[in-house]
């Protein structure tokens, strides 16, 4: 199952990519034209912070569940924090994708309460930017870019 679990997390990967590119696009486009929020808007953020949640989902079955590097990593987690590779996926993989989801919604959440239009692709851009940051930080690029199957 394993194998499944994390072609899945690596496929949806670029769900999240792409929607989150398309959310801070068109919120750029949003302030910079003054644009009207509208359902385009709306829908975009729903994808990018729904992709998320399904992300996340994916790696906590990974993390919790199937992946051998956190099972050897939570058996010593001193240990653990010295090797590079484990750190990463036991703990800063981890940290900055949970940081990222939380940013993304509390974008989709404060631009729905912004009172005008101008605000809400503000807020939108700021918190997606955001979210944006830690996800390209977290990211792990030396992983194959597509799963094999």
């Amino acid at each position: 199952m394993y194998p499944v679990v994390l072609a899945l997390h690596n496929l949806i990967r670029w769900v999240v990519v792409v929607t989150g590119v398309l959310a801070i696009g068109s919120a750029a486009w949003g302030v910079f034209r003054k644009q009207s929020w509208n359902k385009q808007h709306r829908l975009l953020s729903m994808f990018f912070t729904v992709s998320l949640d399904v992300q996340l989902l994916l790696g906590a079955l990974l993390y919790l569940v199937y992946s051998p590097l956190t099972q050897i990593a939570l058996q010593n987690f001193s240990a653990a924090m010295r090797e590079s590779s484990l750190r990463f996926f036991s703990l800063e993989h981890a940290l900055y994708m949970f940081g990222a989801v939380v940013f993304a919604h509390l974008g989709s959440i404060s631009s729905r309460k912004a009172p005008e239009a101008i605000q809400k692709h503000r807020r939108a851009l700021f918190w997606f930017l955001l979210a944006g940051a830690l996800l390209a930080l977290g990211m792990p690029w030396t992983r194959p870019w597509l799963p094999s199957f």
